[in-house]
């Protein structure tokens, strides 16, 4: 696994007409994030591009959905083994930091998928990112309590800032008192 840093006008999910790439793609469109297995990879913007190396080689560019990930390692191995399954040709996996990923990146269908699951989506979208020169703050930005993925109350508490993931929060609805992850959004 390489690391690397995209281009910074990259663009999520480019599609090739290549009958290879396009197989690529569909065969990876099914592999499940290996922590919220009720959605792909490529559902949560992790999947960035499939392309064709110089030497022929299959390259697969993921971004972690956060520095540190530890599902990054078992990402890595379900695409090796999904792509070995179908039978195609070898493959490198890069992993590429910058663009860094962001919960905008969250298809609708991911969204929903998340929600019937009992997960609480993350609200809101995050923004367009901030030009270099810019300085980094440090500050979050108040964000209105995510509606419950059972009842649907807006009247919801956060009882602590982790979950079942570093990357969700632990919410409990109010109106239904049933306890819901909530993905934070990034």
């Amino acid at each position: 696994m390489s690391v690397q840093t995209a281009p910074a006008n990259a663009v999520p999910i480019a599609r090739h007409a290549d009958p290879l790439l396009a197989r690529a793609w569909d065969v990876l469109e099914a592999v499940p994030d290996p922590e919220i297995p009720v959605v792909s990879i490529r559902e949560l913007g992790i999947l960035r591009d499939v392309r064709l190396g110089d030497d022929g080689q299959l390259e697969v560019v993921i971004t972690p959905t956060y520095s540190g990930c530890p599902a990054m390692s078992q990402i890595a191995e379900d695409i090796a083994a999904a792509l070995q399954a179908a039978g195609l040709p070898p493959h490198r996996i890069e992993t590429v930091l910058a663009p860094a990923w962001t919960t905008d990146w969250i298809t609708q269908e991911a969204r929903d998928k998340l929600r019937a699951y009992g997960i609480a989506p993350p609200a809101g979208q995050c923004g367009t990112a901030a030009p270099r020169e810019n300085v980094v703050r440090f500050v979050p930005r108040p964000v209105a309590a995510p509606a419950c993925p059972r009842c649907g109350s807006a009247r919801t508490e956060r009882l602590a800032q982790f979950a079942s993931t570093a990357c969700k929060a632990l919410y409990r609805c109010v109106d239904c008192r049933e306890p819901f992850d909530y993905f934070k959004p990034y």
